[in-house]
């Protein structure tokens, strides 16, 4: 779960969210938003965004925090966590792990149901029930809370919850709710649009990393 749910971010992060108890969510307003943030992000060649992770245990305690950095351009991208990196092509993912020297190599074969990074701001249009909750204010900025489940009930999370920044049109955080009681809090820190990024990038290179382990499952 927890390596789905760091894509997931990703992703963004980068994303998602619906039904708050006791309110009736709002479809009209939660598309009308959505469809605003999506139309803002195609308008960019590539994306680069820095986020905080922070996990929480079922008794809302944060058990553990780590950064991460998200490169998308079109259908590829990259991600780089603490102790690994995952890159895709769109042809190959590479999952590299730091701490072991190793990378795992498979073809990507993308899930309809899955979710990746390069979906972070249209993947609402399909497979989830969208609402709009609320308005809040955090450090004197409004955020537009959004929150979708997934069609699928048979999914290990049963909740996402956007806070799109009003003015910006940008997503500021999502945060996954788990079936098993844990809570995935991916916080956007800095977001850069249009960097630039050549298609090598989104290829993982052994000979950068002497001594690595190469495991192809292809």
């Amino acid at each position: 779960m927890k390596k789905n749910t760091t894509l997931l971010l990703a992703s963004a992060l980068l994303l998602i969210a619906v039904q708050s108890l006791g309110q009736t969510p709002d479809t009209k307003t939660a598309t009308t938003i959505l469809n605003a943030v999506n139309t803002k992000y195609k308008s960019y060649g590539s994306v680069k965004a820095s986020f905080n992770m922070k996990t929480e245990g079922s008794t809302n305690k944060i058990t553990e925090t780590q950064t991460g950095i998200l490169f998308v351009k079109g259908n590829k991208y990259k991600l780089e966590l603490t102790n690994q990196e995952i890159t895709c092509d769109n042809v190959n993912i590479w999952t590299f792990l730091k701490d072991a020297n190793e990378v795992q190599v498979n073809s990507y074969e993308p899930d309809e149901d899955a979710i990746n990074p390069t979906q972070i701001f249209t993947i609402y249009e399909k497979n989830f029930l969208c609402g709009y909750i609320e308005e809040q204010t955090i450090n004197s900025k409004i955020y537009q809370v959004i929150d979708m489940t997934p069609n699928d009930k048979t999914k290990s999370y049963f909740k996402v919850r956007l806070l799109i920044d009003k003015a910006t049109k940008t997503i500021y955080s999502a945060k996954i709710f788990d079936k098993n009681g844990s809570r995935y809090t991916y916080e956007i820190v800095k977001f850069t649009p249009n960097p630039t990024l050549v298609d090598t990038y989104f290829t993982f290179n052994a000979k950068d990393h002497p001594g690595i382990e190469v495991v192809d499952l292809r």
